[in-house]
């Protein structure tokens, strides 16, 4: 297999919490706990979990929106965590993002086309004001809204439709990986098909890579060629969409996927309902984080051992130690 476009290894972010004068005594947040992932070029990873699972830290100190506390991340080769700022600058026009909040995302007080054209500027990608004015229009036909919305403010538009400018706003400098964090969680059902399917032909069309971050499983199914599944801030399995989703192997993943509604009664599953509620991440349980939850675990060994996360079957990795 050839080298990958985005390559996460041991990435973990710490959080402070409370603590009095000069941060004394603060507590720490383990929101990303040693995570790590490949995406090869043109490929979609979904990334799935809980609210609180680590899923958006994750994508943000990808994009060094959030710096890590600790680990690596390669992007083409190069160590992202040790650019300096001017480096990392010209690295970051090929790695985008698309905000969860279509509302929040984009700035009220500016036009379309200076929210869409602004990376333009940064990066020195338009010659002249004609320039910028015509590659603003063909981001806009590209996400399927018209050239003259240019002119128009934000809350002119619809959720669905403010989600293709901000989809726009990241086309525009032509990127590589595009970190999508739950593009379409805040959008109603019909509405997310679309921006589903407009996701799909883009990156058919420009060789795109997405990290799609979501908690809606049915959604992560249809778009994503690999999926991993997060729990408190730990990736507990990867595997194949299809595989995934057949035959999964960690406890939490079935939990997951028993709760996911199907039109068909025979391809129903068993549902699984959780005990107790999921642990702070401020002290997360030893051992495997999962078993204070876990239907078939063992003790000691479950609560003693951090399970590895490790190859059960082809291309199939979970972190459990009593499933192979």
């Amino acid at each position: 297999m050839s080298e990958p476009l985005l390559r996460v290894k041991d990435l973990t972010k710490n959080f402070k919490v409370g603590g009095g004068f000069l941060s004394r005594n603060a507590a720490l947040v383990h929101a990303v706990d040693n995570v790590s992932f490949d995406i090869q070029s043109g490929e979609t990873l979904g990334l799935v979990g809980e609210s609180g699972s680590g899923k958006s830290t994750t994508g943000r100190c990808i994009l060094r929106l959030i710096e890590p506390t600790g680990g690596e991340v390669w992007f083409e080769g190069r160590n992202v965590a040790e650019l300096s700022a001017a480096a990392f600058r010209s690295l970051s026009r090929d790695m985008q993002i698309i905000f969860q909040d279509p509302f929040a995302s984009l700035n009220p007080r500016m036009t379309v086309g200076a929210i869409i054209g602004e990376a333009l500027t940064i990066h020195g990608l338009a010659s002249s004001k004609q320039a910028y004015a015509d590659r603003v229009a063909q981001l806009l036909e590209t996400v399927g809204l018209q050239p003259d919305h240019m002119r128009r403010y934000p809350h002119e538009f619809s959720g669905g439709q403010r989600q293709r400018i901000g989809i726009a706003r990241a086309l525009a400098v032509e990127p590589k990986l595009i970190v999508c964090d739950e593009p379409v969680s805040a959008l109603d059902v019909s509405i997310q098909a679309q921006v589903i399917n407009l996701l799909e032909d883009l990156q058919a069309k420009f060789g795109l890579t997405y990290l799609f971050i979501a908690h809606d499983l049915s959604v992560v199914e249809h778009i994503s060629r690999r999926v991993a599944v997060m729990y408190l801030g730990r990736i507990v399995e990867i595997a194949s969409a299809h595989d995934l989703y057949a035959r999964p192997l960690h406890p939490y993943t079935e939990a997951l996927l028993s709760a996911v509604p199907v039109t068909d009664p025979k391809a129903r599953r068993k549902r699984i309902v959780l005990q107790g509620e999921v642990p702070s991440p401020i002290n997360p349980p030893s051992g495997c984080h999962f078993h204070t939850r876990c239907p078939i675990r063992q003790l000691p060994l479950c609560s003693a051992e951090v399970p590895p996360l490790e190859q059960k079957r082809d291309g199939h990795w979970a972190a459990c130690h009593l499933r192979s």
